[in-house]
């Protein structure tokens, strides 16, 4: 974010301020070890950057292609400054997981620009539980900061 005024970038610690923001989660429970684990690190991110628990919102949906809708849901209510996706797709032997990945993407990006509220976009999509389990911390914390910064980015918009 570039601050005009000091000609500079803003810092990262003012992008990744959680404090006064309300976010909201769509958790899918399919793969429910991976995604309950995705869950934990993006709420304990959200918490250590400011965002207060109370604050925090956590909405439980079947699958990823049930995402979308809780998300467009939750966007409707307009009391939140960022939505997180979760999820987790691990390829299969049929087209089914080329399916569930891309329309589960494409509605996660359609609410966000129809609402023009940042979501992340934390389904993940691996070849197997193994790829998943390893990715299911980081991409946890990863969409916590995601969220706080765009969510931040379009407030100084």
């Amino acid at each position: 974010m570039f601050d005009a005024d000091k000609g500079n970038i803003a810092s990262a610690d003012a992008r990744l301020n959680g404090k006064k923001l309300k976010i909201g989660i769509v958790q899918a429970r399919f793969n429910a070890d991976i995604t309950q684990a995705l869950t934990t690190a993006c709420k304990t991110e959200l918490i250590k950057l400011g965002v207060a628990e109370k604050d925090i919102d956590l909405v439980s949906v079947p699958g990823a292609l049930e995402v979308p809708v809780a998300l467009q849901a939750l966007a409707e209510k307009a009391t939140y400054d960022a939505l997180v996706a979760i999820g987790c797709i691990i390829r299969g032997e049929t087209y089914h997981f080329e399916l569930v990945a891309n329309e589960s993407g494409a509605g996660v990006t359609r609410v966000a620009l129809d609402y023009q509220l940042p979501i992340a976009n934390a389904i993940l999509t691996t070849e197997d539980v193994a790829q998943a389990v390893a990715r299911q911390e980081e991409k946890g914390r990863d969409a916590a900061r995601v969220a706080i910064e765009m969510a931040n980015l379009l407030e100084s918009i």
